[in-house]
């Protein structure tokens, strides 16, 4: 019964993982920003790196808030499946 809850919660961080690695695939090739695909892959996760950018500066010229964003949902989707296995 409740397992259609954890598939949900499955899939929302698996495309939220998904998107973040499609940007930096897509920072990698020059992608045409103007795509409608690459756009809305750009605006999807700019909410996730965006406030991280804030507190981590390039490295070298690198932006590693990626692989932040991509550990913190890792930790964030382990939470929220321990959250639910207590509460059901």
């Amino acid at each position: 019964m409740i397992i259609w809850l954890y598939n949900l919660v499955d899939a929302l961080f698996w495309l939220a993982t998904a998107a973040i690695f499609l940007r930096v695939l897509f920072s990698w090739v020059r992608a045409d920003p103007y795509n409608p695909f690459v756009s809305l892959i750009y605006r999807g996760t700019e909410p996730i790196l965006a406030p991280l950018r804030r507190y981590v500066p390039p490295i070298g010229g690198l932006d590693v808030t990626p692989l932040i964003a991509l550990i913190i949902l890792e930790l964030l989707r382990r939470f929220v499946w321990m959250l639910l296995a207590a509460v059901f």
